[in-house]
């Protein structure tokens, strides 16, 4: 066997075991929340020893964040596209952010969980280095909508997208928020914005 296909057997090998190790995460996950599932079931699930499994996650944290990732892509990719259709910038804002929101809100705890290790996680970890491209990504195109409106200058409007992703990010990971619903989120993060856009 040449050395290039001992390569590639051996990347796709280690491509598979992530793959499961992200849908055993996963499936506890949205099963259990993050706080009643244990990196051994997880690695049981994926039918990986626990060394194996902290070779791709060294904390159930960066696992969720694994697993999270994803979906958060998604959403922010949901959002993009629906807020391109809006001119009012409020409103454009908000269509951008709904789906982050809802994302969030699958499992409430893994959200609140999510949001605390992407502020608070090791930034050298490559799951939570992705994470904060991903906040990165989209407070761009928060600046892009703010930057829509021809009050508001360029380096005015990448500082309010920050503002913007903070709110956002504080009123989901919030434990005085953890009953509001969807709406009720969307709703209070709007009542910010608005003041902020106020100014």
């Amino acid at each position: 066997m040449s050395t290039a296909a001992a390569v590639t057997r051996r990347e796709r090998n280690k491509q598979q075991k992530l793959e499961r190790i992200t849908a055993a995460a996963a499936e506890l996950f949205a099963e259990r929340g993050i706080d009643d599932v244990t990196t051994q079931q997880i690695a049981e699930r994926a039918d990986v020893g626990t060394g194996t499994l902290f070779l791709y996650a060294k904390t159930k944290g960066e696992l969720l964040l694994l697993v999270q990732n994803a979906h958060y892509a998604a959403a922010l990719e949901s959002g993009i596209a629906t807020a391109a259709r809006i001119s009012d910038t409020l409103d454009a804002l908000m269509a951008l952010l709904r789906p982050i929101f809802e994302c969030n809100r699958v499992q409430i705890d893994n959200g609140r969980v999510y949001v605390r290790e992407m502020v608070f996680g090791d930034p050298t970890d490559a799951h939570h280095a992705e994470a904060l491209r991903i906040v990165a990504e989209t407070e761009e195109a928060a600046a892009a909508i703010l930057h829509r409106d021809p009050a508001i200058a360029e380096d005015d409007a990448a500082s309010l997208a920050r503002i913007v992703s903070a709110i956002m990010f504080l009123t989901m990971g919030a434990s005085i928020n953890v009953g509001l619903s969807i709406d009720e989120l969307a709703d209070d993060v709007r009542r910010q914005i608005g003041a902020l856009l106020a100014r």
